[in-house]
């Protein structure tokens, strides 16, 4: 078990914080003032602190979803509370709770460790637990919501420490309530999952069910699934301790049914994916790399070689040119697809 709650609080905050280190982009950004918190008690400090309320606030998890184009000229919390706990079980469920500062992949590691399904597939994706919930984090099928049982927040503007239901989190793809009205009043603490005990192996994605058969696995288990999907990570995405990136920079627009078949009558070979009901999701990097982008480099910007979905800093970028060479895709993907790409990551 953890604690939010420390006995002796205190506020060590560092001044002119270089937050290089803290964005997987490793963009170069200077924070006013910085604060890494390690107990809720200090939240409440900082809430009670005339000078230090009153200053613009980022939460920062493990900033793998986050592009900074300029200083921050506030204060950042890097949330980084820590803990791992078996939560209660019923007939259905075992639940888990786990501190937003735990590493999402080492925590997927642990259910794997002790037994558990339903995380193998949102292996390897980057960031905190923390910030799972913000961005509804998805992958090879699955998503956050799926797994979600509740969390719990630490309210600004009351100091008190709320519990949010699933529904309370207005989950949609790759979104959730804590990007918009939500962003800057609370802060997640703790995330509890309902991991299923009936489970069945999620390999509706191709490139899952293929790489499983390459290895002659026709019954996966949690654990295979897990191992198939860090495989296909790894060979498609870039490493960020190896090249700046934040993942797949854009979403796969949802649109209706009827504009997809528009689309495909125009272009035959339109990758899409059924969303709901009269709605696909089209390939963002399908659409990308019809217009030439994949492997191409402007300045210090540039398309990731295998992956036209994830831009990269080539070295010495700074949030400027990545927002810019964002925008030339965007624009070139409306003049040929009239779609409009929205951006994954948090801009500053």
């Amino acid at each position: 078990m953890y604690n939010h709650r420390a006995m002796n609080v205190s506020l060590p905050i560092q001044h002119n914080y270089s937050l290089r280190a803290l964005n997987s982009f490793g963009i170069e950004s200077t924070a006013r003032a910085y604060l890494k918190v390690t107990a809720t008690d200090q939240l409440e400090t900082v809430r009670q602190d005339a000078a230090l309320s009153t200053l613009p606030r980022l939460i920062l998890g493990g900033g793998n979803n986050l592009l900074l184009t300029r200083d921050f000229p506030g204060l950042v919390l890097h949330l980084s509370l820590r803990g791992i706990s078996f939560n209660g079980e019923d007939d259905d469920f075992t639940y888990v709770r786990a501190a937003a500062g735990e590493d999402w992949q080492a925590f997927v590691l642990w259910s794997l460790e002790n037994n558990l399904a339903g995380l193998e597939n949102l292996s390897l994706i980057p960031g905190t637990v923390g910030a799972a919930p913000v961005q509804n984090i998805g992958a090879y099928g699955a998503e956050l919501k799926d797994v979600f049982h509740s969390l719990t927040v630490f309210d600004f503007e009351s100091g008190k420490i709320v519990s949010f239901s699933k529904a309370d989190c207005d989950f949609g793809y790759r979104d959730s309530i804590f990007k918009h009205a939500l962003r800057d009043r609370f802060v997640i603490l703790d995330v509890t999952f309902a991991l299923p005990k009936h489970w069945q192996a999620n390999t509706a994605y191709a490139d899952v069910a293929n790489e499983l058969a390459q290895r002659k696995i026709a019954e996966p288990t949690p654990r295979d699934i897990s191992d198939v999907i860090i495989a296909i990570r790894q060979r498609k995405l870039p490493d960020p301790a190896q090249i700046g990136n934040a993942g797949s920079f854009f979403k796969n627009p949802v649109v209706t049914t009827e504009t997809r078949d528009a689309l495909v009558r125009q272009h035959p070979k339109l990758v899409s994916y059924p969303h709901g009901e009269n709605t696909h999701r089209l390939a963002a990097g399908w659409l990308i790399d019809q217009c030439g982008w994949k492997g191409k480099t402007i300045g210090n910007a540039g398309v990731y070689e295998t992956q036209a979905l994830v831009l990269v800093n080539r070295g010495g970028a700074n949030g400027r040119e990545i927002a810019e060479l964002a925008k030339k895709i965007q624009a070139d993907v409306t003049e040929k697809f009239g779609i409009q790409l929205e951006p994954e990551p948090v801009i500053i």
